[in-house]
């Protein structure tokens, strides 16, 4: 069972590449989740932590339902996900805030655990296409949150053990901060850190051109890693661009045009 955080989880879209979205970060040393396959249309596997987790989602590829959303979001860092322990509250207090929001969803997805399939169950609140113009922004009530933070999956080889920030890029700064400010009663004290395209680009060097060339964009991920080393190492095997500081490891995924920062 997750400990509190106002952060759910953040996600990255791998549209049709989830194959390879699951062996990059095998390879960089992440516990993934067996393959799930939502009611809505996509696929997913998590990296969960103790606080919150990593999703790589996806669409299938066998001529299935595709889910819509997924169609019509950029590869890369596109999800933005706040936990709710009631999502009919937080709509109404999202629509109190001002934003624009789809009807609270209801979805589920079959989960293998204790040797039976059983059904792990959520309600999500939706900020409209938009909102929040560097990504998607919603909330998410666990119905079932045995199913997801289970023992098995939290220990991670690399060393990850929570992430720890997200990096958002703007051009128009005063007013994501002005937006985001809205968001506060949910987000509680999650870092989010607004960059503006130069600064991203000074902080990330080379790196930074392997991400999008929007005005808007989720930048990069931060976790916390008590393996700096064997991180960058195994970043290093995959041949991927890294940087290497004392204060962290940062690594690009150019694939998915998304950065992931380590940091203790």
């Amino acid at each position: 069972m997750p400990t509190e955080s106002p952060l759910d989880h953040l996600v990255i879209n791998c549209r049709f590449e989830t194959d390879a979205a699951q062996r990059l970060f095998a390879g960089l040393g992440f516990t993934l989740t067996p393959r799930g396959h939502h009611s809505l249309g996509s696929i997913n596997h998590l990296a969960v932590f103790q606080r919150n987790y990593l999703e790589l989602i996806g669409l299938p590829a066998d001529g299935g339902k595709l889910r819509q959303e997924i169609l019509d979001s950029p590869q890369g860092i596109d999800g933005l996900v706040f936990a709710s322990r009631d999502a009919l509250a937080s709509h109404a207090a999202l629509s109190e805030a001002g934003f624009g929001l789809q009807p609270v969803q209801h979805f589920s997805r079959p989960v293998e655990a204790d040797g039976a399939e059983r059904l792990a169950r959520f309600s999500t609140v939706r900020l409209l296409p938009g909102q929040i113009a560097a990504g998607r922004v919603y909330v998410c009530q666990h119905h079932t949150p045995e199913l997801v933070w289970r023992p098995e999956w939290i220990r991670h080889p690399n060393g990850t053990r929570d992430i720890a920030g997200l990096v958002i890029v703007t051009e128009t700064l005063e007013k994501t901060q002005a937006d985001l400010a809205r968001l506060r009663p949910l987000s509680g004290g999650f870092p989010l850190d607004l960059l503006k395209p130069d600064d991203f680009a000074g902080r990330y060097g080379t790196l930074a051109d392997h991400a999008p060339r929007r005005a808007d964009f989720f930048g990069a991920i931060r976790f916390h890693c008590d393996d700096l080393a064997g991180l960058a190492g195994r970043a290093a095997d995959l041949g991927l661009p890294l940087i290497r500081r004392e204060s962290g490891v940062s690594v690009a995924l150019p694939q998915f045009q998304a950065l992931l920062e380590f940091v203790p």
